[in-house]
């Protein structure tokens, strides 16, 4: 089975103030079909960098990276894009939702940027909302609902064009306990029930418990690695 993702001596350089600052140091990892993993470090340990990278926001310096099998070097900006679209899904720790927008249409945006008829993304919309529990809650605005609603709504609209991989950035930084156990438990289940590879982003050792494996980054090198 192709991997969900496949990284080979990544490494990214930057130039600050004339200085240059590499933030990966050669990184190689394969992330399989349906897995679910952490990457963990303290600040500047390069895992924001990573995912990054992974999430094909970004492009390596240099080394070779291949998402569901097609490989990232050579790619337009537009290629990259409808890679973005087609394979990965992301939720970010400020959840990035549409203020004036309901819960259903910021849930089907990236289908619109498919193509899809307006019929068919909003019934994947709401199957998606679903999901999540917040089938109650399609036609409230963002500011309508509680933090952990709103993580669960980005969470939806992650999964609502059917990746292969779900990328989670510091996806409980912004919410209490209770949230924060409520939405790890969600991507536990959705993790399980539909096969989509799981990349947890996270600082912290108790959410990174969830995930089946721990990446551990320091320096931008991977520092050890539970697989």
């Amino acid at each position: 089975m192709t991997p969900a993702i496949e990284a080979v001596d990544l490494t990214r350089r930057y130039q600050l103030d004339g200085v240059v600052v590499e933030a990966l140091r050669g990184v190689s990892l394969t992330i399989e079909q349906g897995e679910f993993a952490a990457i963990v470090g303290p600040s500047g340990s390069g895992k924001s960098t990573l995912m990054h990278l992974l999430g094909c926001l970004d492009r390596p310096t240099s080394g070779v990276l291949r998402i569901n099998g097609v490989e990232m070097a050579g790619l337009s900006d537009g290629e990259l894009a409808e890679l973005r679209n087609k394979t990965i899904g992301f939720v970010f720790q400020s959840f990035h939702l549409l203020g004036r927008t309901s819960a259903l249409d910021n849930v089907a945006l990236p289908l619109v940027y498919r193509g899809v008829g307006r019929a068919e993304r909003r019934a994947r919309a709401r199957a998606a909302l679903e999901a999540v529990g917040l089938q109650h809650r399609v036609g409230h605005r963002p500011s309508q609902m509680s933090g952990g609603e709103q993580q669960r709504v980005a969470i939806a609209r992650a999964l609502v064009g059917e990746p292969k991989v779900l990328l989670a950035d510091e996806p409980t930084g912004n919410l209490d306990t209770a949230n924060g156990a409520e939405v790890m438990a969600i991507l536990d289940r959705l993790n399980s029930e539909s096969g989509v590879a799981v990349v947890l982003v996270t600082h912290e050792a108790e959410i990174a418990a969830h995930a089946r494996r721990q990446i551990h980054v320091r320096d931008g090198l991977i520092e050890k690695d539970t697989a």
